[in-house]
């Protein structure tokens, strides 16, 4: 291959013909490119059966979720409203006539229903004053711990969950007079015999349900503190 021609020192351009140009066509050739596939597959079998042999093989796992164990969000808490709604009839009429098997709300306590009912009487309370809603919420739990205590003490064989529920539970009697206290506010005597009777009914609720005859002779033991525990009740809702 011949040298390329230089232009003269004079400024003349000498023009090189096709046949005499250098050859500039070449091509160039790829790198030899390759994955090791295999080796990075080798690491992580290799990491696999070292964290498998600690004892950490469970941070490999995926969990897949069955469909069938997707449970419903009441089903999860468990909340049964068809029971709610039964415990709160057999609150409501407490009379043995009417055929209802009141020992549920005792023998098959739950919390939601108690809690949505207390929670419902402070609601209500908030008629009267804001800051009641606290109390009433703190009175259930320790009100129901001191009936809770007593009851052992007397020889009854209760569980505090029971307590808690019967005593939540049977404030709907309170809540059903509410409405007609805010009617009949301004007759005065009108006003006390609905409170007694609301509280008659609600005590009777309780007491009926707790002491049992386990209790005998001791049964007025019982019921007067919870006849009282209903009368503070009233007074946080009324502000007496």
């Amino acid at each position: 291959m011949q040298p390329p021609a230089y232009p003269p020192h004079n400024g003349d351009f000498t023009f090189v013909s096709s046949t005499e140009a250098p050859d500039l066509s070449g091509s160039i050739a790829s790198p030899d490119v390759k994955l090791d596939l295999a080796g990075e597959f080798a690491k992580e079998s290799t990491a696999t059966t070292f964290l498998r042999q600690r004892g950490y093989g469970w941070l490999l796992e995926v969990d897949e979720n069955d469909p069938e164990d997707i449970k419903p969000l009441l089903e999860e808490l468990d909340i049964d409203l068809t029971d709610i709604y039964y415990k709160i009839r057999c609150v409501l009429m407490p009379m043995p006539s009417l055929g209802f098997n009141r020992q549920v709300v005792r023998d098959n306590p739950d919390f939601w229903g108690p809690l949505a009912v207390v929670l419902l009487f402070s609601m209500i309370s908030l008629y009267g004053q804001f800051r009641v809603v606290s109390w009433i919420i703190t009175i259930w739990i320790f009100g129901s711990l001191t009936i809770f205590l007593l009851a052992r003490v007397l020889g009854g064989d209760v569980a505090y969950g029971q307590v808690l529920g019967v005593i939540g539970y049977s404030l709907l009697p309170l809540i059903v007079i509410a409405p007609l206290l805010l009617v009949v506010g301004s007759f005065e005597v009108v006003s006390t015999l609905i409170k007694l009777f609301g509280v008659f009914w609600a005590a009777y609720s309780a007491a009926s349900l707790l002491a049992g005859e386990e209790f005998k002779t001791k049964k007025p033991l019982l019921i007067y503190p919870i006849f009282l525990l209903y009368i503070y009740f009233l007074s946080l809702y009324t502000g007496v």
